[in-house]
């Protein structure tokens, strides 16, 4: 590939990553926000949950129609859509001031989440070339990382600013957001990032595979030449009839040939919420400080355990094309299984402040940032023929926020009724599961078209 092909192909994945950058920073911004808003709002416990939760609620309206919508109309325009929502709720979180219309932004934000987590992966694995496709779409789940950092990072910012200004001396409202009400601001951020995503998308393309698949072979195929530096080989493969059929449907993906591929789609994003990582996540400050590591307060502890996913999602990048998908998925959900059975052997002997469980702590998110993590969005991304991609990991990609959904209802209790040693032995089972199940039956797809995976199943 020529250096005029890699800097166009390194400028597209860098505007579709923005999607999961949003994706992040949307999630993780509430962590800062929301003590703020429990004061101004005086909200009660039901409030402080819908407060939160409204997000993962639109998240779940915006997986369950963007699939569908997104192989009818293509995916470009559905990325434009959850820009435009990412800036609707950030400016609507800034500046509103009901508490149902604060929700409202925060709905309308988590619907464009929705849509991000399902057609930023697809519309990245579709216009990669086979050699690097898993290190594009692993490179979404890089920028989630980033922008969960970034969310941590810009509260403590906000927070340091406002506290040592009065007033900021242009306006009544830009007192209001910065200095007064300061998650305001924390959540205006968002704002500058939704336009900067909402702008990339003009010089991006629409998925050539899509075009292909909707009649537009020439404007497809000029787009995948150039890509892939004009061999024709990689071209004629996205024209093979099966994938321009039109057509697909939801039945479809049940059929026995199919049924494999499904069956992964789905059970891959199960046990990536399944494993622990939001709970570790959470408890992470309170680790640190029980291992007797000072930390002036748990935002502290937020930004080493956020730095520390960020860092080993590159082990990912790196080597996801050049070891393969089954390897780092075998020895991730292996090492994360080990390393959470030594975190509850260590929270069953009482031994709360070894550095041991530092340590064992941050080889689970090595391992979870490195396969479990990034790869059930390659995964899901690649082995489902074109015409029915769409459908495909809108169910894969719901299935991941329904678990999501339950696991924060279901950890507090196993933390209160069955202890936290045999909470993390729990999360440790379903590794153990997972290592199994990815042992029998995900094939290697590294290195291999779109289409050639989809003859696979056949």
């Amino acid at each position: 590939m020529n250096k005029n092909n890699s800097v166009y192909l390194g400028l597209i994945t860098l505007v579709a990553s923005l999607g999961g950058l949003l994706f992040g920073f949307d999630m993780a911004v509430i962590s800062g926000v929301l003590p703020f808003v429990e004061e101004k709002f005086d909200l009660t416990p039901f409030y402080e949950g819908w407060f939160v939760s409204s997000a993962l609620v639109g998240c779940i309206i915006g997986v369950s129609f963007s699939g569908s919508l997104s192989d009818k109309i293509g995916r470009k325009k559905l990325l434009f859509i959850s820009a435009i929502l990412f800036l609707i709720s950030a400016v609507g979180c800034s500046v509103v001031n009901s508490l149902d219309w604060l929700i409202a932004a925060r709905l309308l934000g988590g619907v464009g989440v929705g849509i991000a987590s399902i057609v930023v992966p697809l519309y990245i694995s579709e216009i990669a070339p086979a050699s690097i496709r898993g290190r594009l779409v692993t490179c979404y789940q890089l920028a989630i990382t980033v922008g969960i950092l970034l969310a941590y990072i810009s509260n403590s910012l906000l927070l340091s600013y406002s506290a040592s200004q009065s007033s900021v001396g242009f306006s009544q409202l830009i007192d209001l957001i910065f200095i007064e009400e300061v998650w305001r601001g924390m959540f205006s951020v968002g704002g500058i990032l939704a336009i900067l995503f909402l702008i990339g998308l003009f010089f991006v393309p629409e998925s050539p595979r899509w075009l292909i698949k909707k009649g537009r072979v020439q404007e497809g195929m000029d787009i995948l030449k150039f890509i892939n530096n004009g061999q024709v080989q990689a071209v004629e493969a996205a024209l093979r009839v099966d994938s321009i059929e039109d057509g697909g449907s939801y039945k479809e993906l049940f059929a026995p040939k199919l049924r494999k591929a499904m069956l992964l789609g789905i059970l891959l994003p199960l046990f990536s919420q399944l494993s622990g990582i939001n709970a570790i996540i959470y408890y992470g400050p309170s680790i640190l400080q029980d291992a007797g590591i000072a930390l002036e307060n748990s935002f502290l502890g937020q930004v080493i355990f956020g730095a520390a996913n960020l860092v080993f999602t590159f082990i990912a990048i790196w080597k996801v094309d050049q070891w393969g998908r089954r390897p780092l998925y075998l020895v991730g959900t292996l090492g994360a299984f080990v390393s959470l059975f030594v975190t509850g052997f260590l929270f069953w002997q009482g031994l709360t402040t070894s550095f041991f469980l530092v340590i064992s702590v941050t080889v689970f998110l090595a391992c979870f940032a490195f396969s479990i993590g990034p790869l059930k969005f390659v995964v899901a991304s690649e082995i489902f023929p074109t015409r029915i991609r769409g459908k495909a990991l809108g169910i894969s990609i719901m299935v991941m926020w329904v678990a999501d959904t339950i696991m924060g209802q279901v950890t507090p209790i196993l933390l209160k009724y069955a202890g936290t040693a045999a909470t993390f032995w729990v999360f440790g089972g379903f590794c153990l599961i997972a290592f199994i199940t990815v042992y029998k039956l995900l094939p290697e797809t590294k290195g291999k078209s779109l289409e050639e995976i989809e003859s696979f199943w056949k």
